[in-house]
C-alpha cells in the first residue's frame, strides 16, 4: 500500500519513542526520517495509527525499527583518497606525540569502517599500540559489526577499494575467510576494538580521544542536533587531536568552528587546536 506520513504523524512517533525509550529523534533532518518511516511502513505493512500502536505496546518491536531506522549501507575502504590521507597524514602525524592512541568510530554502523581502520593499522605494523572503541545506537547492529560477516557479493566493492587505496597487501582475500556465502573477517582484527552502545544525542562524553570518525553520519541530523554532537566530539578530542566527518558535511558554520583548523578539505578532516 502506497501511503505518506504528515509531520504531525512523525511528531508523534519521535514523542513516543523519546518518552517511553528514551531515543531522541527530534532533531533529526525531517525529510531523510521520513523517508525512513515510510521505508519501515511498507517494509512491515503498516499503517502510521498500527506502527503507533505497535511501539506503545510492545518493546520488543523497537529493536526491529531502529535495525530499520539506522540501516546505513556502509562499505570497506569506502572514499579510497581518504584512508590514504590517514595512512599518510593523519595517523603520522598523532605518532609524532604519542606512541599510543585511541580512535572513536562514532556511529559505527555494521563496522566496516572499524575493520578497514583495523586493517589499515595492521600493515603499518601499529595495531597493537591503538585502541578503537566503535559505538552505535542500535544493539543489532553492533552484533552485526561484532561477528564480521559480510556478505561475499559485498566483497567485490570492498576489494576495488581496497586496490585504490593502495594497501600492502595483494587483496583483502588475506583478511577473511569464506563460509556459507558469507566473508568472515579474521578475528585477530578485532584485537584492540570494543564496540558499545551509545547514543550520539543523548550519550554523555565517556573518553578522550586522539582521532574521531563520524562519516555520513550527521547527514540525517538538523543543525541544532549536529552541533550538539560536534560540541561533543569536540569535548571528548585531546588537544590537538583530529576529526573526521563525511565528505558532505562541514564544521565551517557552527559553534565550534574556530576550534578547529582544516587539515584536508576534500577529505573532511580537522585539527582541535582550542579547548
Amino acid at each position: 500500500m502506497t501511503q505518506d506520513i504528515d509531520i504531525a504523524d512523525l511528531k508523534k512517533i519521535t514523542e513516543l519513542i523519546h518518552v517511553k525509550y528514551g531515543y531522541d529523534f527530534r532533531n533529526y533532518a525531517m525529510s531523510s526520517f521520513k523517508r525512513r518511516m515510510l521505508r519501515i511502513m511498507e517494509l512491515k505493512n503498516l499503517s502510521v495509527e498500527v506502527m503507533l500502536k505497535r511501539l506503545d505496546e510492545q518493546p520488543a518491536f523497537i529493536n526491529e525499527f531502529l535495525d530499520e531506522l539506522t540501516v546505513n549501507v556502509t562499505e570497506m575502504f569506502r572514499d579510497p583518497g581518504f584512508w590514504r590521507v590517514m595512512r599518510e597524514e593523519i595517523i603520522p602525524g598523532i605518532l609524532l606525540n604519542h606512541k599510543q592512541f585511541k580512535i572513536w568510530h562514532a556511529g559505527c554502523s555494521s563496522g566496516e569502517e572499524v575493520y578497514s581502520m583495523a586493517i589499515l593499522l595492521k600493515e603499518m605494523g601499529i595495531q597493537s599500540d591503538v585502541t578503537l572503541i566503535a559505538t552505535d545506537l542500535d544493539p543489532a547492529i553492533l552484533e552485526k559489526a561484532k561477528a564480521g560477516s559480510f556478505p561475499l557479493k559485498n566483497m567485490e566493492l570492498n576489494e576495488k577499494n581496497y586496490i585504490r587505496f593502495q594497501g600492502t597487501s595483494d587483496s583483502l582475500k588475506k583478511y577473511y575467510r569464506e563460509e556459507n556465502g558469507k566473508a568472515i573477517l579474521n578475528r585477530d582484527l578485532l584485537e584492540n576494538v570494543s564496540f558499545r552502545k551509545h547514543d550520539l544525542v543523548t550519550g554523555e562524553i565517556f573518553n578522550k580521544f586522539d582521532l574521531i570518525l563520524c562519516r555520513n553520519v550527521m547527514i540525517y541530523f538538523n543543525q541544532t542536533l549536529q552541533n550538539d554532537v560536534l560540541k561533543k566530539f569536540h569535548e571528548s578530542l585531546f588537544k590537538y587531536g583530529y576529526l573526521a566527518i563525511g565528505s558532505k558535511e562541514s564544521l565551517i558554520w557552527c559553534d565550534i568552528a574556530s576550534k578547529f583548523i582544516v587539515v584536508n578539505n576534500e577529505e573532511k578532516v580537522y585539527k582541535k587546536i582550542k579547548d
